[in-house]
This record gives C-alpha cells, sequence and structure tokens, in this order.
C-alpha cells in the first residue's frame, strides 16, 4: 500500500475489546488516549459488562464506543436508562448492532427500532454506528444487510464492516454499497495481529454457551489464521489498497478487532507505522 494511505487509516483507527476481567489495565498500559476503544457485549452477561467497563474507561480519558446489541435491551425504558447513564459517563459514541441474543431480552429484535427511537428522544449520542457485512451473514441474505444499511442511515452517522478476510469481496462490497447510496463513512473491520491459538483460548475463556456460539459462528476464521503463512493484517491492507483508498470509498478509518490481544495489536501498529515512518 502507498506509505501516504496506510499511515494514515494506521492513524485513524478503533480497536475492539470484550469486557473482561483484566481488560481495564490491558487498555491503560497500552492503548494511547487518541485510540477510540469500543467495548463489545455478550448476549451471556449481558449490557452491564460493557456499560461499568465503557464509564470508567471514559473516566480515565478514552473516547469509549459501547456496543449496545437491540436484542439486550427490555423495553423502552431500558434503552433510556442505558442512554443516560452513558451520557452521564460522557460517552457520545455509541455502536447498535441487532445482537446475538436469541431469544431477545425484549421488544427489539433488530437494530433499527433502537435507533428510530435514540432519534425519538432528541439523539442523545453524537456519533452512532451501525453493521455492515462484507463477507455474507450466517443468518441474513446479502441484499436484505445492504437494504438495512439504506433503511438505517436517517439515524446513523457512521459504518463498521465485519471482518472480511478477502480483499477482493471487501473492495466489491464497498463498491456496491455505494453504489446504493450507502454513504456513511465506514470504518473497515480487521482482525489485530492473532494468533489462532490466542483466539482459541480466548473463545474458550468467555462462557460455555457463548464459547460455543462463537466457534460455530467463525469456525472459518481459525482456517483462516492457520493457513500456510498465517495472517498478516498489514498483507490484508496491502492488496486490499486500491478499494481502501479509491475516490467515493468513504474510508474513515480501521476498527481493529483486537480479540484482548490488546498489546500484540498496539505493537503491531506502531512497529508499522514505525517502518512507515510514522
Amino acid at each position: 500500500m502507498g506509505t501516504a494511505g496506510l499511515r494514515a487509516l494506521l492513524h485513524s483507527v478503533r480497536y475492539e475489546v470484550l469486557p473482561a476481567k483484566a481488560t481495564e489495565d490491558k487498555v491503560l498500559a497500552h492503548v494511547p488516549r487518541d485510540v477510540a476503544v469500543t467495548v463489545t457485549a455478550s448476549p451471556v452477561k449481558g449490557l452491564e459488562p460493557t456499560l461499568d467497563l465503557a464509564g470508567r474507561l471514559a473516566g480515565h480519558g478514552y473516547r469509549v464506543v459501547p456496543h449496545v446489541p437491540a436484542r439486550l435491551l427490555r423495553d423502552d425504558l431500558h434503552l433510556k436508562e442505558v442512554a443516560g447513564r452513558l451520557r452521564e459517563a460522557g460517552v457520545d459514541d455509541v455502536f447498535v448492532p441487532a445482537g446475538d441474543a436469541d431469544p431477545p431480552a425484549g421488544v427489539y429484535d433488530g437494530a433499527l427500532p433502537v435507533l428510530r427511537r435514540l432519534s425519538e428522544l432528541g439523539r442523545p449520542f453524537a456519533h452512532v454506528g451501525v453493521t455492515g457485512y462484507p463477507e455474507s451473514h450466517p443468518l441474513i441474505d446479502d441484499d436484505v444487510t445492504v437494504q438495512a444499511m439504506w433503511d438505517k442511515r436517517e439515524h446513523a452517522t457512521y459504518l463498521v464492516s465485519n471482518l472480511c478476510f478477502d480483499p477482493r469481496v471487501l473492495g466489491e462490497w464497498i463498491v456496491r454499497i455505494r453504489r446504493r447510496d450507502v454513504t456513511l463513512p465506514l470504518y473497515v473491520g480487521v482482525a489485530g495481529p492473532v494468533q489462532r491459538a490466542k483466539l482459541l483460548a480466548m473463545a474458550t475463556k468467555i462462557g460455555v454457551g457463548e464459547s460455543t456460539r462463537f466457534l460455530a459462528k467463525h469456525a472459518s476464521w481459525f482456517v483462516r489464521f492457520a493457513a500456510p503463512g498465517g495472517y498478516a493484517p498489514e498483507r490484508l491492507l496491502t492488496r486490499a489498497e486500491e478499494a481502501l483508498i479509491a475516490p467515493g470509498a468513504g474510508v474513515a478509518g480501521l476498527h481493529l478487532f483486537t480479540f484482548n490481544q490488546i498489546a500484540e495489536t498496539e505493537r503491531w501498529r506502531r512497529a508499522l507505522l514505525d517502518r512507515l515512518g510514522g
């Protein structure tokens, strides 16, 4: 990738972390304050660990983006309580996916009704992110996911793509959504420098039911990480260069899935920036 293009992407990153026991200490030790930290939510553990960690990290001066999955919200009152709590903590950015809770915890079965309700509540958050799926969602048809992004555009301010390991698929998807007039700024989802063994260890620590769901949903990830030569995020970025920096692509930065390998991800980013001259 051209030095300037890759350097700009590496300076505009978000680190996705899981709200585990040691996450706060890892973030404080390794993540600069100018890097946004997004905090996932588990259908097994519910929203509380996410809200708690988001509040603590915001108190440390981070720009925090908690995930607020629709299927973890009980009702309108719960949504108001969550929004109020986050605003009180100084959070002005939330990511609203549908979520994997099955059955849903309450009245919301998808992200769009939550987004509409937030708009009706006066748009309490300056920034609202929604999901895009470059590689097919296991439960939703591709045309439906693109239409969903179109439907959400009035209520969201940016788009985050789910993981994609194929630069051709990623490039074609970006062209496709832009042709459909989905113009939201895009953060491209990229796995950090994850080792397969560590990913498997992480998966087995997040709860029996959650681990089973994780492994079943993302079995192909393990195959990618175990492929000859392993997985290298810079190789994916290099091969996707044309799509990421093309006029009209609207790529605002990178959303790095750390899988809680936070120190490793930051070391990788800093080393690559050093090689590119900062």
